[in-house]
């Protein structure tokens, strides 16, 4: 019973809303945009037209619950 076992905070939901996001954090950056412009553009309008279509980031974004998505973001910066 020497073994550690890992708590984490940070559940499979969490951790795919994270991959998606940098997943379309990335292919922002790589078109040219300002990614957190565009992302908080998408967050307050829910216009998918923020997101490019560039490696399939806006089929990837819409994927998440737009409201899930803003929870996530205020818990990441809230938590202790």
């Amino acid at each position: 019973m020497d073994k550690t076992v890992e708590f984490s905070l940070i559940n499979d939901e969490e951790l795919e809303i994270r991959k998606i996001v940098l997943q379309v954090y990335e292919a922002l950056k790589e078109k040219g945009y300002n990614p957190i412009n565009q992302i908080v553009g998408y967050i307050l309008s829910e216009d998918p037209t923020y997101i490019t279509t560039h490696n399939n980031a806006r089929n990837l974004i819409r994927r998440v619950d737009r409201d899930t998505l803003l929870q996530n973001l205020v818990k990441f910066y809230i938590a202790d």
